[in-house]
């Protein structure tokens, strides 16, 4: 498995893979077929100065992504969000955990201080891996996401370094 920064050369394989996982997932925000995802979109979110966007690929295949969005006004330019999505055939596998161990170097070369993510209390398996990586509780959303009919709860999670 490679991990890498993305250019603009791997839009194509994330978009693809952004509607894989949106469609396989009930985690993510957005549900397959939500929002019109396009190669110049992906290729402009790729370009954003705030914006880092790590691959896992295997054998020349995307398999998962870390988006990781640097806020831009002066009091939090410490901070970061970060927004991770696997393929479906390789949950379970450490991709998720590698793309998060990428993260937490590229945080450490750009002065990030605090890594925030939120999470579905739902989504056990990214519980766990966010909290063996050092990710803690912050907080909750209660019912923040209606999904199929139900509220769920989203977790604040946040990493200081």
């Amino acid at each position: 498995m490679i991990i890498k920064e993305l250019s603009v050369d791997d839009a194509k394989q994330l978009v693809q893979l952004m509607e894989d996982v949106e469609a396989s997932s009930p985690y993510m925000l957005m549900e397959a077929g939500e929002r019109t995802l396009t190669v110049e979109g992906a290729e402009a979110i790729i370009n954003r100065d705030n914006i880092t966007v790590i691959g896992a690929e295997d054998e020349e295949r995307l398999i998962g992504y870390t988006l990781v969005i640097k806020e831009t006004v002066r009091k939090k330019k410490h901070c970061a969000s970060i927004v991770v999505g696997v393929h479906k055939d390789y949950r379970g596998m450490g991709v998720g955990g590698q793309l998060l161990q990428a993260v937490l170097a590229w945080a450490n070369h750009q002065a990030i201080m605090r890594i925030e993510l939120t999470v579905v209390s739902e989504n056990e398996a990214a519980l766990a891996l966010y909290k063996k990586i050092g990710f803690e509780v912050e907080g909750v959303k209660r019912r923040s996401l209606l999904m199929d009919g139900e509220y769920y709860d989203e977790y604040y999670m946040g990493k200081l370094f």
